[in-house]
């Protein structure tokens, strides 16, 4: 198992973000069942397998304060157990059948997927169906995965830096709303949860009518119709009470904060207040996805051309800009100063190529190659079935119009440089801006700890 958040660096390339939002291959059809479930099916015939998806409506941000985390140990425990499989079995029939599954939590949605040879797929709707009303959620079992999930805090925040810079920049931009608690929730609310919280939680949102079944594979829209009427139409729909989400207030003056921890390096995070992709459709998302293309999209963006190597201010300096969440999010800039330099050489000469990009218009150089870069990575992500899935999944369970795959291509190459200005000029300012910078300290001696408690198959 792995939970997603919003940190830019995991992927790597700004426009990697860019391309799970693209159009596959093929045509899709939906259809929502008499319990609720909307069910969206791709057609992609270059290979005899099949991708399967259920995601859910509930992610990190949905939880009550002092149950951070919940949804995320409620993903490890969708393994664990029903009526009628024994913990880990799940996951164990998947393999049986050559096939591969995991799952993934986010502060917007949580997600269960199977990739499977085609004339398998019902056995992965029949798992499904079954752990979308039947989970146990076994006290033994779950007293062995919340010891997983407090290991995988340790390991994953706790023991890195960077990690813990990122938590504190999160909590510090946001005052009021939950993105400023980690996905995988405080340590302190680990400790105090229950199999009880997770029951409630169960019932509360895991229901048909919550949901999304996506399916992406050599496949038959109506025969996948037939099945998942078959395997998902018995479940019955449930009241779903779904959480107010409070609205972020608007940043009214610049923040800061300064962690000094055991680190190698110090690193230094920026990020600004940006809205995202909403069903009005507005050009604003699609114009700050191509300013992050001109800062960081590749060895020939102002960052990497002009702080890493003319200048050797930075070692690295990535951007990252997600236009795909549920709740307005943040314009990312991460990085680490070169050698013999400083984070306040480094700071400054990011703010200075920010106050450049809101002054001087973009070259249609710039322009074209950002674009270019778009069309590239619609190319390459066709040839996925599980990013093709994912592209449709995310969309849907943000409340977008999955058919936004469409038009994107040509609404990002109809930005304009004026566009671009004028969203670095609105957004990129001092007082919507948050930084955190890590100070680093000596490093301690690496001390032994135990191995983590095994017991979650998915525990990746």
């Amino acid at each position: 198992m792995f939970h997603l958040s919003a940190r830019f660096f995991l992927l790597g390339l700004v426009l990697t973000g860019l391309g799970l939002v693209l159009t596959g291959c093929g045509t899709a059809q939906e259809i929502t069942l008499d319990n609720g479930l909307r069910v969206i099916v791709k057609e992609d015939h270059r290979s005899p397998v099949v991708v399967s998806q259920v995601w859910y409506k509930v992610g990190s941000q949905d939880e009550p304060e002092g149950l951070t985390g919940m949804s995320h140990v409620l993903e490890h425990m969708m393994f664990q157990g029903t009526k009628r499989l024994k913990p880990n079995e799940f996951s164990r029939i998947i393999a049986e059948n050559g096939g591969r599954e995991n799952a993934f939590t986010s502060y917007d949605y949580t997600a269960y997927f199977q990739r499977l040879e085609k004339s398998r797929l019902a056995i992965s709707f029949e798992l499904e169906a079954d752990r979308m009303r039947n989970l146990l959620l076994n006290e033994k079992e779950f007293d062995k995965e919340i010891r997983v999930v407090m290991e995988e805090r340790r390991l994953r925040t706790e023991d890195r830096p960077e990690a813990l810079a990122y938590e504190k920049f999160m909590a510090t931009a946001y005052q009021v709303h939950p993105y400023k608690h980690p996905i995988i929730g405080w340590m302190r609310d680990l400790e105090n949860m229950t199999v009880e919280d997770l029951r409630r939680w169960y019932r509360r949102m895991y229901a048909p009518n919550n949901a999304i079944l996506v399916v992406v594979g050599d496949v038959k829209p109506k025969e996948v119709f037939a099945l998942a009427k078959k395997y998902f139409g018995p479940v019955p729909s449930r009241s779903v009470d779904r959480p107010v989400i409070p609205a972020e207030p608007a940043q009214k003056s610049e923040r800061r904060v300064r962690l000094a921890l055991p680190a190698k390096v110090p690193y230094l995070i920026i990020g600004y207040h940006v809205p995202v992709l909403t069903p009005e459709d507005s050009w604003e998302p699609y114009a700050l996805s191509v300013l992050a293309g001109i800062l960081d999209g590749g060895d020939s963006a102002r960052f990497s051309r002009e702080l890493v190597r003319d200048k050797k201010i930075a070692a690295n300096v990535d951007v990252g800009y997600d236009p795909v969440s549920r709740s307005p999010g943040m314009f990312l800039i991460d990085g680490t100063p070169a050698g013999g330099r400083t984070l306040e050489e480094l700071e400054r000469a990011i703010n200075a190529q920010i106050e450049r990009i809101k002054t001087e218009p973009v070259s249609e150089d710039e322009l074209k190659r950002v674009k270019a870069q778009v069309v590239a990575a619609n190319v390459y992500s066709r040839d996925s079935v599980f990013y093709q899935a994912m592209q449709v999944g995310r969309l849907a369970a943000t409340g977008l119009d999955w058919r936004l795959n469409d038009k994107y291509v040509d609404r990002v190459n109809a930005v304009t440089a004026e566009q671009v200005l004028e969203v670095a000029k609105k957004y990129l300012i001092k007082t919507n801006r948050t930084t955190a910078v890590l100070d680093p300290q000596s490093m301690e001696k690496n001390k032994k700890r135990k191995p983590a408690r095994k017991g979650a198959a998915h525990g990746r």
